[in-house]
This record gives structure tokens, sequence and C-alpha cells, in this order.
């Protein structure tokens, strides 16, 4: 399973998470050497305001080390200085806070006072950006392609083309000993009608590293441009598809989440209970319940996380804070970041190569930003690019009661005022100690003994999870009735069953009215012989009743 990742942070003039449009990104990826390249792992974040879109996008590539490039449609001509590069961990940083989360309760006491352990969690800064090199000298094609500008940025060399023709462009880029995927040009077409620009990153390979698995480590870009429309063009990315892709689009936009408006949208089933096994099988749990609820939602894109972008409960990793938003384009904002920025406070401390404030935008983010999470998957046979719109808030997948300690947990999906929903699953282990008060306290969960904290663990990667959907049943421990699945619960071994004694013969009582039962009295001066009916048998199984009764009788006339 391929996997993209994409991270819109929609606190920008223009970017893909917000209802304008974010026209730009990750397309294919071409190479020099001539054999084929999938995109394997593509992480975008995207900020967005007004009609400004910034656009950071961290790629992993496996194939030849000798040349790479990606080419990305966007709506504007980019210049040297809107385009710089990012580190890693800012990615990092923005996946963890979105991923579904597993976490960990223990029951607490029933008969201590409830306590609970909200402590916030520590923030990481993050490096600072790459200053821009040098651009090349452009020249006009006679293919009907123009190179609109050329520069490079750390190990890239960005080339900004635009073409009046897909098969043109084509052409241009495999005379540039670029093989583009089998059956590009049908991709490049509608955004070449659409008179989109093409943002062409070739990597330089001599000033790039690669891992022992074949991939380049390369260093995030981010871009921004402005744009009226809020799409994000997926359909470019399948020219060098093996196939289905998960593609995950993180927005982060002020007091506001996002959703299609062309595909379904569905949230995925939280707040669930589950077996203990989850804890070492997390991934291959979710990829198993996300795949169930794609099958009964079929085109649907999933809402994973909608939340407040700089809290968590529980939390699984550092929390966005003001440096982060700043790294992923809050400086090039079309309105101050100052307004975003209270200057009550200094910013939180640490970081390595942390980045400095602009002059006047001390402080530290305003709690306003939302950070939503969708996950879609789709093949070749999508028509569609996804287009994004505004939607109300929703809350679920918390540790929220009825009626309080005790109570039914909150399920599924449901409208609010505020946006606090997340896919949460938990394991839990029930109180198993005396109980020694009169007025015990069930339900009251928590970290194990001798801690405050639950366990807490997201589950990332989920592209390369073992699939079965046949194993989600086993992992649940209640039902999840709005996709259809009853949690397994193996049944009853049977007692076994001891054999009971074979029954006495029952001897049925005599008939003291039937002549000949041994109920009946002797005639008087009777002999029997063993020459007789009955012979022997007979005076001794049947006669001798009989005998002793006539002695009795005998008896009580001498007596008289």
């Amino acid at each position: 399973m391929r996997k993209l990742i994409i991270a819109a942070t929609a606190a920008t003039v223009v970017s893909l998470g917000a209802p304008r449009a974010a026209d730009a990104f990750c397309g294919f990826y071409i190479n020099g050497a001539g054999s084929e390249m999938f995109n394997d792992a593509t992480q975008v974040v995207l900020m967005r305001k007004g009609t400004r879109t910034v656009l950071s996008m961290q790629n992993n590539y496996k194939g030849p080390p000798d040349a790479f490039a990606m080419v990305i449609p966007v709506p504007t001509v980019l210049h040297e200085e809107d385009v710089k590069t990012l580190p890693k961990e800012v990615f990092t940083r923005v996946d963890m806070m979105g991923a579904p989360r597993l976490v960990e309760y223990w029951e607490q006491d029933p008969c201590m006072v409830d306590r609970y352990d909200r402590r916030p969690t520590m923030k990481m800064a993050g490096r600072g950006a790459g200053a821009p090199m040098a651009a090349g000298a452009a020249k006009p094609d006679d293919l009907g392609v123009t190179i609109e500008a050329q520069f490079e940025v750390g190990e890239y060399q960005i080339v900004i083309l635009s073409a009046t023709d897909s098969t043109g462009l084509e052409t241009w880029l495999v005379r540039e000993k670029y093989q583009i995927p089998k059956g590009a040009a049908p991709f490049l077409r509608p955004y070449i009608e659409a008179n989109m620009k093409f943002f062409v990153a070739k990597v330089d390979p001599k000033k790039v590293t690669f891992g022992t698995d074949g991939r380049a480590n390369l260093s995030p870009l981010r871009f921004h441009y402005d744009s009226e429309e809020f799409t994000l063009p997926i359909r470019l990315g399948l020219a060098n598809s093996s196939g289905t892709q998960d593609l995950i689009v993180s927005i982060l936009a002020p007091k506001q989440r996002y959703e299609v408006s062309n595909y379904g949208n569905v949230t995925i089933p939280t707040n669930l209970d589950v077996k203990d096994a989850v804890r070492s099988n997390f991934g291959a749990f979710y990829a198993a319940l996300f795949d169930r609820t794609v099958e009964k939602n079929p085109g649907a894109v999933v809402t994973e996380y909608a939340w407040m972008a700089s809290t968590c409960d529980p939390c699984p990793g550092p929390q966005l804070g003001m440096n982060d938003f700043l790294l992923l384009g809050a400086d090039v904002l079309d309105t101050p970041a100052g307004a975003a920025i209270a200057t009550d406070k200094p910013p939180h401390p640490g970081g390595v190569g942390r980045r400095p404030l602009p002059p006047g935008r001390g402080g530290r983010v305003a709690m306003d930003f939302v950070l939503t999470r969708l996950h879609a998957r789709y093949g070749k046979s999508i028509t569609e690019d996804l287009v994004f719109k505004k939607a109300d808030p929703i809350v679920g997948g918390r540790e929220i009661r009825a009626g309080g300690h005790g109570g039914k947990l909150e399920e599924r999906a449901s409208p609010s005022s505020i946006n606090n929903f997340q896919a949460r699953y938990a394991i839990r282990h029930w109180w198993t100690g005396p109980i020694r008060c009169k007025s015990p306290r069930r339900g009251i969960w928590g970290g194990p003994p001798g801690r405050g904290r639950p366990d807490i663990k997201p589950a990332l990667n989920l592209a390369f999870a073992p699939r079965n959907k046949a194993s989600l049943p086993r992992y649940l421990v209640s039902n999840v009735p709005e996709i259809g699945v009853r949690a397994y619960k193996p049944r009853r071994k049977p007692r076994p069953v001891t054999p009971k004694p074979a029954p006495k013969p029952m001897v049925e009582a005599p008939d003291p009215k039937v002549k000949g039962s041994p109920m009946q009295p002797l005639a008087q001066g009777c002999a029997c012989s063993s020459g007789g009916a009955g012979g022997d048998a007979g005076l001794v199984g049947l006669a001798l009743p009989g005998l002793v009764a006539a002695i009795a009788l005998g008896r009580r006339r001498r007596r008289a």
C-alpha cells in the first residue's frame, strides 16, 4: 500500500486548508535513470488564510540515486523568495498530533478520592528554514513550454514551467532526460487547460544522502502562492501510482475545520474499547477499522481528527506551538502574524536550531487554530481533485460519560460549538483489588497504579500496516453498529458431563388381588410340591409371604 500524507495547515492567506484553493499538490515523480518510481510517502502541510496558501511538503523516495524530480501544478509563477526548506521534525509533530491514538486505562481504587493529572505536555521547537539560493537563467522552449523561473534551494534545482500543450510538456521533459511515467500526458492536460504552472523540483544526487533501504533523505520544501479556489490536485499523482494510495490531509485553520465538498464525508468510529492484544497490533487494528469504514462508505473521505491545534486530550506527543506555525508559513500571511500571536508572554524555550521571531512578533500563538485530519483512499478510477469546504464543529472520542463516572461513554461524532473530535481507542483494566468502603465509586479511569497518566500510543505509518478486515471483530470488546461489525465473543466450552450410574432395575409392586401374587395368602391345606406349577421357584419367590401370613393367622387363633 502506497502512502501519501498531506498536512494542510490553513493559517495563511491561501492554502489547501480553507474553502479557497490550494491548487498545488505532490504530483508525479520522475527520474533520469529510466526506471519507474512510485511515490511512497509524501507529507504536505498547508496553511491557508484569505487567498494565500503556504504548502510544505516532505518527500521520501526509493529509486536510483542519480536523478530525482517531482512535478506539482501551481496556480501562479513562484519565485526564489517564495520557496524554502524546512526541518523534518515539524511534520512529525503534525502527523502525531492528529494520528489515531490508543490509550490504556486502569480503573482507580473505588474507595479513593477522584483525582486527575492534567499537566500540559511540553512543546518542542522546530528548526529554522533554509535560505533560497541563487536562481538560474531561463530560456523559452519551442514546444509550447516556457521556463518562467529557475533557482536552487538546498539540494533542489527548481524550475517553474508553463505549457500550452500536454504533449509538448511531455516531450520537453523527455528531451531534458527525464523519463516521465507512462501515460502522463492525460494527467497533465486538465492542468494545462486550467492555465496552471508546473513546479518542477529536481534533486541533485550529489547533495543527497541515501538510507540503507534506498530512500533519499530529502529536506522538506515550503512554498506559498495566492489562489481563489481551494482544491487539492491528486490526479497527477496517479501517473506514477502502483495502485491504491492513502492520502492524509491535515488542515490547520483559525477556528475552522474542513471536509470535502465533491465526495462523501464520514467520521471514523471512535471511543471503542478494545482487547489487550491491540497494544502490540494497533496499526493492524486501525487499518482494519479504516478499511471497513471505507468499505461501508465507498468513495468517502474519513475525518480522523478535528481539535484545537495547540492542545489535546490525551496527547500522544508534543503539542503544536508558535514555532511550528511560523515554520509552516505564519510569517508570510497576508495579515500580520501578530494578529494570531499574543505579546504578553515570551516564546517557550528550547529547540535545536531555533528560528528567531520577526521583530515585534514575540509571544505565543493564540489557541484558535483547528487541526483537521482527513484520510482518503483512492485509485486510478478517481475522476476529480479534492475540493474542500468549511464544516461545522464536532465532538467525539473523549472520556466523557453521561451522568458522570460510571455512565455511558459518548459515542461517534456529534455537533457542537467547538471542535473536539479524535480517533481514540482504549484498553481498560478493571479494579481487582479489595473494596472495603461502604460507597465505592466505580468507573473512574486513570493511569496504572503509582502513576497518574494513562499510556498513549499513536498509530503511524498506517499505509504499511498489515491489512485484514476479518480480524477486526476479534480486537473489539463491543459492537460497532455504524459499520456493521459485531465483536467476537468466543463460545463457552460445554462443561464435561459426568456419566450417571445405570439405574437399578425396578421391581413392580405386587398386586394382592391377583391370584398367585406374593400378597395373596395361601389356601388352607394346600400342599405345594416341587412338581406343582411354579416349582421350587414358586415356593421360594411367591408362596413364602403367604406362608408367613398363614402362620401369623394361626398364632392369633391359638391365643383366642
